[in-house]
């Protein structure tokens, strides 16, 4: 059973694989990438409270539902 992924659903994939990547970069090439981690996460903890997700709005220019 497959379903058509939307803008959110994008949102979480792509949010997941920049935490993951940075998180090993952070480990293997330099500690600073943990604060790509840690801007990912405050986007995350804002999108919470203000419905408002700048990577929400970049998939949607690039036509995601």
């Amino acid at each position: 059973m497959s379903k058509e992924m939307k803008n959110l659903d994008w949102v979480h994939v792509i949010g997941g694989l920049f935490i993951l990547g940075s998180l090993a970069l952070g480990h293997w090439v330099n500690a600073y990438w943990y604060l790509f981690t840690a801007f990912i996460g405050l986007n995350f903890f804002q999108f919470g409270f203000t419905g408002f997700c700048p990577m929400a709005v970049i998939l949607k220019k690039c036509g995601v539902k």
